[in-house]
């Protein structure tokens, strides 16, 4: 619509004001530009109620958290775990506070003996004399090394799935720095045993662990020899319990049965006498009485 139309549809009144058009101002404005924008639409985004966010928000927070758990739990069963309770309970750092056998302090009780029977290190020679203070020094150390040997094959075992959770950031502080001091034990004491070993005999530090463990090894299948030996001398002990309690429990039955038997037979006997006499009763005994009574009358 032209200029001219909208002039011509507004009607001018005896005072000079417009009607019938658009509204205009004194100034020539139109009367909608005093209006708030958005007046009279629905409220938007800026009405909503606060609360709905913070709903919103928890519930975003928990669609997380159950991501990041199950992210962490597939990252276990990667590492070969099944259970996540199952690895922080098998992995608590308490299980890595190590403590040195009482082997150490032995050693070092004999050492002391030794040194005062007149042994000085780096002799040499500890097999020359059966009865010496080296000889028994290297008994002493070897007996030491052997009750290490668990301490070593236990670090052995774990050293590889704790670098791994470390280095995947799946176990605490706690129990890493407990994992580090028992590690710096182990080490420590390895290092002690070997150099103890070169003081009694030089060059033995190279070997000595290796025949500790071959002597550890011989140790556990002696001791497992002898426990299945015990088990079966048990097995066979109670085989032979319950041999004999069978044969007991078979001469008791007979014997009950020929008790039973005997008890059974002596009161069918007895029945028998019962009856017997209970017949004699109503029949010569009652006759003689009736007769007696009879001629005792008559006279």
């Amino acid at each position: 619509m032209s200029t001219e139309e909208t002039f011509a549809e507004a009607e001018i009144n005896p005072d000079g004001s417009t009607s019938g058009g658009p509204d205009v101002g004194p100034d020539g404005s139109s009367g909608d530009e005093g209006i708030p924008e958005g007046a009279g639409m629905p409220a938007g985004p800026e009405g909503m109620d606060p609360a709905v966010y913070v709903v919103g928000a928890f519930a975003l927070l928990l669609a997380l958290c159950g991501l990041i758990y199950f992210l962490r739990r597939k990252r276990r069963r990667d590492l070969g775990f099944d259970d996540a309770d199952d690895l922080f309970s098998s992995l608590d750092g308490k299980e890595f506070n190590l403590n040195l056998p009482d082997e150490v302090e032995e050693y070092y009780q004999v050492k002391g003996e030794c040194e005062d029977a007149g042994w000085e290190p780096g002799q040499g020679n500890a097999n020359a004399s059966p009865e010496g203070p080296g000889r028994r020094l290297a008994q002493a150390l070897m007996k030491r090394c052997i009750a290490d040997v668990p301490l070593l094959q236990f670090m052995q075992r774990e050293s590889p799935g704790m670098n791994r959770l470390y280095a995947q950031s799946m176990c605490s502080v706690k129990q890493w720095r407990s994992f580090q001091t028992a590690e710096s034990l182990v080490t420590a004491e390895v290092d002690e045993v070997r150099a103890e070993a070169d003081e009694i005999e030089p060059g033995w530090s190279q070997v000595i662990w290796r025949q500790a463990f071959q002597y550890h090894t011989m140790l556990k299948n002696r001791q497992e020899a002898e426990r299945k030996a015990m088990a079966q001398m048990a097995e066979r002990k109670k085989l032979e319990e319950d041999k004999v309690a069978a044969i007991k429990n078979k001469a008791d039955s007979e014997r009950k049965r020929i008790d039973d038997a005997e008890k059974a037979a002596q009161e069918l006997i007895q029945m028998e006498e019962r009856e017997k006499s209970s017949k004699s009763s109503f029949s010569g005994k009652d006759n003689g009485i009736k007769k007696g009574f009879l001629n005792s009358k008559k006279k």
